[in-house]
């Protein structure tokens, strides 16, 4: 078994570092390993396709998650299977849906009590 060169990643790697949705990525990217400095190359001067991707969409579900206020989990408990696009994301935020309102809640009240233990952690750190 050959080891995979370590200067090169899968596409699926690529594309997460650049917060894009690899199916809408061109073919060329999907199909071959992506080096360091190609990497770097996208992320300094990107193309026109990865500037598109980035600002319409479709987004993957971590982002979409972040620009709606809520954790990915929750997207699945709306019913939200699938990358978005800038569009649909906007739509939702101007409807604000039942399940938008009560995942956005939801998500802020985890946000706050994981700060709230990470204070008390810090705190009995520097007691003990």
């Amino acid at each position: 078994m050959s080891r995979p060169n370590a200067q090169s990643m899968k596409p699926a790697t690529a594309a997460k570092k650049l917060d894009v949705y690899l199916p809408a990525t061109p073919a060329e990217f999907q199909a071959n390993p992506i080096t360091r400095s190609e990497l770097e190359t996208l992320q300094a001067d990107p193309p026109q396709w990865l500037k598109d991707l980035r600002k319409s969409g479709p987004h993957p579900k971590n982002l979409v998650a972040a620009k709606l206020g809520v954790s990915i989990a929750g997207l699945a408990r709306g019913g939200i299977t699938e990358a978005l696009t800038t569009e649909q994301i906007t739509a939702l935020l101007d409807d604000k849906p039942d399940w938008l309102v009560a995942e956005r809640e939801s998500y802020q009240s985890v946000l706050r009590e994981e700060r709230r233990l990470k204070a008390v952690r810090a705190e009995k750190a520097r007691e003990g």
